[in-house]
Protein backbone atom coordinates (compact mmCIF):
# COMPACT_ATOMS: atom_id res chain seq x y z
CA UNK A 1 0.00 0.00 0.00
CA UNK A 2 1.63 3.47 -1.12
CA UNK A 3 2.16 6.29 1.29
CA UNK A 4 -1.04 8.32 -0.75
CA UNK A 5 -3.01 5.38 -0.01
CA UNK A 6 -2.36 5.50 3.74
CA UNK A 7 -2.90 9.04 3.93
CA UNK A 8 -6.01 9.35 2.46
CA UNK A 9 -7.20 6.07 4.58
CA UNK A 10 -6.18 8.18 7.80
CA UNK A 11 -7.73 11.48 7.08
CA UNK A 12 -10.91 9.27 6.24
CA UNK A 13 -10.47 7.99 9.63
CA UNK A 14 -10.05 11.00 11.16
CA UNK A 15 -12.75 12.51 9.46
CA UNK A 16 -14.74 10.17 10.52
CA UNK A 17 -14.05 9.76 14.16
CA UNK A 18 -15.33 13.88 14.78
CA UNK A 19 -18.93 13.05 13.33
CA UNK A 20 -21.42 13.31 16.13
CA UNK A 21 -25.20 12.29 16.13
CA UNK A 22 -27.58 14.87 18.30
CA UNK A 23 -30.99 14.25 18.74
CA UNK A 24 -34.15 16.01 18.51
CA UNK A 25 -34.09 17.04 22.18
CA UNK A 26 -30.30 17.70 22.81
CA UNK A 27 -27.85 20.06 22.56
CA UNK A 28 -24.48 19.53 22.31
CA UNK A 29 -21.93 22.16 24.25
CA UNK A 30 -18.18 21.81 22.51
CA UNK A 31 -15.13 22.44 24.67
CA UNK A 32 -12.23 22.93 22.80
CA UNK A 33 -8.68 22.22 24.85
CA UNK A 34 -10.95 23.06 27.95
CA UNK A 35 -12.85 26.42 26.69
CA UNK A 36 -16.24 26.50 25.47
CA UNK A 37 -16.32 27.11 21.32
CA UNK A 38 -20.11 26.71 20.80
CA UNK A 39 -23.50 24.95 21.25
CA UNK A 40 -24.24 22.36 18.35
CA UNK A 41 -28.02 21.60 17.50
CA UNK A 42 -29.75 18.70 16.61
CA UNK A 43 -28.33 16.82 13.40
CA UNK A 44 -25.06 15.37 11.99
CA UNK A 45 -22.09 17.47 13.75
CA UNK A 46 -18.88 17.04 13.09
CA UNK A 47 -15.76 18.45 16.19
CA UNK A 48 -12.33 18.13 15.78
CA UNK A 49 -10.72 14.80 17.14
CA UNK A 50 -8.85 14.84 20.03
CA UNK A 51 -9.06 18.62 20.30
CA UNK A 52 -12.98 19.08 21.11
CA UNK A 53 -15.18 17.51 23.62
CA UNK A 54 -19.21 17.39 23.31
CA UNK A 55 -21.20 17.16 26.27
CA UNK A 56 -24.77 16.49 25.63
CA UNK A 57 -27.48 18.61 27.43
CA UNK A 58 -31.28 17.24 27.70
CA UNK A 59 -33.14 19.93 26.40
CA UNK A 60 -37.46 18.19 27.78
CA UNK A 61 -38.92 19.05 30.37
CA UNK A 62 -37.67 17.27 33.36
CA UNK A 63 -39.59 15.99 36.31
CA UNK A 64 -38.07 15.68 39.57
CA UNK A 65 -39.66 14.92 42.96
CA UNK A 66 -39.11 17.29 46.31
CA UNK A 67 -38.40 14.53 49.45
CA UNK A 68 -40.91 15.76 52.42
CA UNK A 69 -39.49 18.31 54.05
CA UNK A 70 -40.37 19.20 57.89
CA UNK A 71 -42.15 22.77 57.52
CA UNK A 72 -43.10 24.76 60.76
CA UNK A 73 -45.76 27.25 59.99
CA UNK A 74 -45.95 30.39 61.33
CA UNK A 75 -48.93 29.33 64.09
CA UNK A 76 -46.29 26.78 65.08
CA UNK A 77 -48.31 23.74 63.33
CA UNK A 78 -45.35 20.99 62.12
CA UNK A 79 -46.33 19.43 59.61
CA UNK A 80 -44.50 16.85 56.36
CA UNK A 81 -45.17 18.59 52.82
CA UNK A 82 -43.77 17.39 49.26
CA UNK A 83 -43.87 18.31 46.04
CA UNK A 84 -42.92 17.90 42.84
CA UNK A 85 -41.19 20.20 39.92
CA UNK A 86 -41.06 20.76 36.30
CA UNK A 87 -38.01 22.11 34.83
CA UNK A 88 -36.20 22.12 31.18
CA UNK A 89 -32.69 23.01 30.38
CA UNK A 90 -33.44 26.74 28.09
CA UNK A 91 -29.63 27.48 27.82
CA UNK A 92 -26.68 24.17 27.50
CA UNK A 93 -23.85 26.53 27.65
CA UNK A 94 -24.73 27.62 31.53
CA UNK A 95 -26.75 24.38 32.62
CA UNK A 96 -22.64 22.79 32.09
CA UNK A 97 -20.70 25.55 32.91
CA UNK A 98 -22.05 28.17 35.57
CA UNK A 99 -23.31 24.62 37.97
CA UNK A 100 -21.77 21.04 38.34
CA UNK A 101 -24.82 18.88 38.45
CA UNK A 102 -27.70 21.11 37.30
CA UNK A 103 -30.20 18.78 38.54
CA UNK A 104 -28.92 17.66 41.86
CA UNK A 105 -28.55 21.68 42.41
CA UNK A 106 -32.42 22.57 41.33
CA UNK A 107 -33.32 19.29 43.65
CA UNK A 108 -31.53 20.84 46.71
CA UNK A 109 -33.26 24.33 45.80
CA UNK A 110 -36.44 23.22 46.01
CA UNK A 111 -35.88 21.79 49.30
CA UNK A 112 -34.78 24.89 51.16
CA UNK A 113 -37.28 27.12 49.04
CA UNK A 114 -40.41 24.72 49.99
CA UNK A 115 -39.37 24.96 53.76
CA UNK A 116 -38.72 28.92 53.99
CA UNK A 117 -41.66 30.20 51.41
CA UNK A 118 -44.47 27.41 53.39
CA UNK A 119 -42.72 28.45 57.07
CA UNK A 120 -43.99 32.41 56.24
CA UNK A 121 -47.72 30.78 55.85
CA UNK A 122 -50.63 29.80 58.68
CA UNK A 123 -51.74 26.39 58.31
CA UNK A 124 -55.08 27.48 57.04
CA UNK A 125 -53.76 29.19 54.28
CA UNK A 126 -51.86 26.82 53.32
CA UNK A 127 -54.39 24.25 53.00
CA UNK A 128 -56.84 27.04 51.02
CA UNK A 129 -54.19 28.57 48.55
CA UNK A 130 -52.71 25.90 47.18
CA UNK A 131 -52.89 27.24 44.00
CA UNK A 132 -51.39 30.56 44.83
CA UNK A 133 -48.54 28.74 46.95
CA UNK A 134 -47.79 27.01 43.69
CA UNK A 135 -47.36 29.80 41.48
CA UNK A 136 -44.94 31.33 44.61
CA UNK A 137 -43.10 28.76 44.84
CA UNK A 138 -42.24 28.29 40.59
CA UNK A 139 -41.22 32.06 40.74
CA UNK A 140 -38.69 31.97 43.80
CA UNK A 141 -37.52 28.55 42.35
CA UNK A 142 -36.93 30.36 38.38
CA UNK A 143 -35.29 32.97 39.84
CA UNK A 144 -32.50 31.06 41.72
CA UNK A 145 -31.97 28.73 38.60
CA UNK A 146 -31.96 31.18 35.72
CA UNK A 147 -28.23 31.86 35.81
CA UNK A 148 -27.66 28.07 35.72
CA UNK A 149 -29.89 28.37 32.49
CA UNK A 150 -32.30 26.76 33.84
CA UNK A 151 -36.31 27.22 33.66
CA UNK A 152 -38.86 26.05 36.67
CA UNK A 153 -42.07 25.44 34.42
CA UNK A 154 -44.17 24.57 37.11
CA UNK A 155 -44.31 23.87 41.15
CA UNK A 156 -46.73 21.72 42.54
CA UNK A 157 -47.55 20.82 46.79
CA UNK A 158 -48.04 17.16 46.09
CA UNK A 159 -49.23 15.94 49.70
CA UNK A 160 -49.45 17.72 53.38
CA UNK A 161 -49.32 15.53 56.12
CA UNK A 162 -50.78 16.79 59.38
CA UNK A 163 -50.14 15.27 63.17
CA UNK A 164 -52.86 12.74 64.17
CA UNK A 165 -54.04 14.94 67.25
CA UNK A 166 -54.65 18.09 64.50
CA UNK A 167 -56.28 15.88 61.77
CA UNK A 168 -58.87 15.03 65.05
CA UNK A 169 -59.25 18.70 65.42
CA UNK A 170 -59.90 19.38 61.89
CA UNK A 171 -62.00 16.63 62.08
CA UNK A 172 -64.34 17.69 64.92
CA UNK A 173 -64.19 21.30 63.38
CA UNK A 174 -65.82 20.19 60.17
CA UNK A 175 -68.45 17.88 61.85
CA UNK A 176 -69.49 21.10 63.98
CA UNK A 177 -69.54 22.80 60.82
CA UNK A 178 -71.80 20.70 59.82
CA UNK A 179 -73.82 20.27 62.81
CA UNK A 180 -74.01 24.00 62.65
CA UNK A 181 -75.50 24.35 59.08
CA UNK A 182 -78.14 21.42 59.99
CA UNK A 183 -79.26 23.29 62.55
CA UNK A 184 -79.45 26.71 60.24
CA UNK A 185 -81.04 25.08 57.42
CA UNK A 186 -83.79 22.98 60.09
CA UNK A 187 -84.79 26.67 61.19
CA UNK A 188 -85.01 28.57 57.72
CA UNK A 189 -87.47 25.06 57.01
CA UNK A 190 -89.47 25.83 60.38
CA UNK A 191 -89.62 29.23 59.36
CA UNK A 192 -90.81 28.98 56.35
CA UNK A 193 -93.30 26.35 57.48
CA UNK A 194 -94.83 29.12 60.28
CA UNK A 195 -95.07 31.60 57.67
CA UNK A 196 -97.19 29.54 54.69
CA UNK A 197 -99.30 28.34 58.31
CA UNK A 198 -99.79 31.77 58.85
CA UNK A 199 -100.96 32.50 55.12
CA UNK A 200 -103.31 29.82 55.36
CA UNK A 201 -104.84 31.24 58.90
CA UNK A 202 -105.06 34.78 56.74
CA UNK A 203 -106.90 33.23 54.15
CA UNK A 204 -109.85 30.76 56.52
CA UNK A 205 -110.10 34.00 58.40
CA UNK A 206 -111.15 35.83 55.05
CA UNK A 207 -113.41 32.78 53.54
CA UNK A 208 -114.11 30.84 56.90
CA UNK A 209 -115.75 28.23 53.92
CA UNK A 210 -112.19 27.19 53.10
CA UNK A 211 -111.96 25.74 56.59
CA UNK A 212 -114.80 23.89 55.65
CA UNK A 213 -113.81 22.38 52.69
CA UNK A 214 -110.67 21.54 54.02
CA UNK A 215 -112.08 19.21 56.88
CA UNK A 216 -114.14 17.19 53.67
CA UNK A 217 -110.97 16.79 52.10
CA UNK A 218 -109.25 15.47 55.30
CA UNK A 219 -112.26 12.91 55.91
CA UNK A 220 -111.75 11.52 52.24
CA UNK A 221 -108.18 11.22 53.30
CA UNK A 222 -108.57 9.68 56.15
CA UNK A 223 -111.83 7.06 54.75
CA UNK A 224 -108.54 5.92 52.23
CA UNK A 225 -107.35 4.62 55.36
CA UNK A 226 -107.13 1.00 55.85
CA UNK A 227 -108.81 1.21 59.47
CA UNK A 228 -111.48 -0.52 61.24
CA UNK A 229 -112.75 2.28 63.41
CA UNK A 230 -112.85 6.19 62.56
CA UNK A 231 -114.05 8.76 64.87
CA UNK A 232 -114.15 11.93 64.37
CA UNK A 233 -115.41 15.37 65.29
CA UNK A 234 -118.51 16.88 63.61
CA UNK A 235 -118.83 20.99 63.20
CA UNK A 236 -122.15 22.17 64.05
CA UNK A 237 -121.89 24.79 61.02
CA UNK A 238 -122.35 21.68 58.30
CA UNK A 239 -125.44 20.80 61.02
CA UNK A 240 -126.72 24.57 60.77
CA UNK A 241 -128.65 24.27 57.11
CA UNK A 242 -130.52 21.00 58.26
CA UNK A 243 -131.55 22.45 61.63
CA UNK A 244 -132.89 25.70 60.40
CA UNK A 245 -134.67 24.10 57.75
CA UNK A 246 -136.33 21.56 60.70
CA UNK A 247 -137.02 24.54 62.21
CA UNK A 248 -138.70 26.47 59.62
CA UNK A 249 -141.12 23.13 59.13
Amino acid sequence: MTFPVIFIVIVLFWVISGLRVIQQYEAGVIFRLGRFAETKRAGLNWIVPMLDRMVKVDLRTVTRDVPPQDVITRDNVSLKVSAVIYMRVIDAEKAIIQVENFLYATSQMSQTTLRSTLGKLELDDLLAQREKINKELQQVLDLHTEPWGIKVTAVEVKAIDLPPEMQRAMARQAEAERERRAKVIAAEGEYQAAEKLGMAADVIEAHPSALQLRYLQTLVEISAEKASTTIFPLPIDLLAPFLRGRRDG
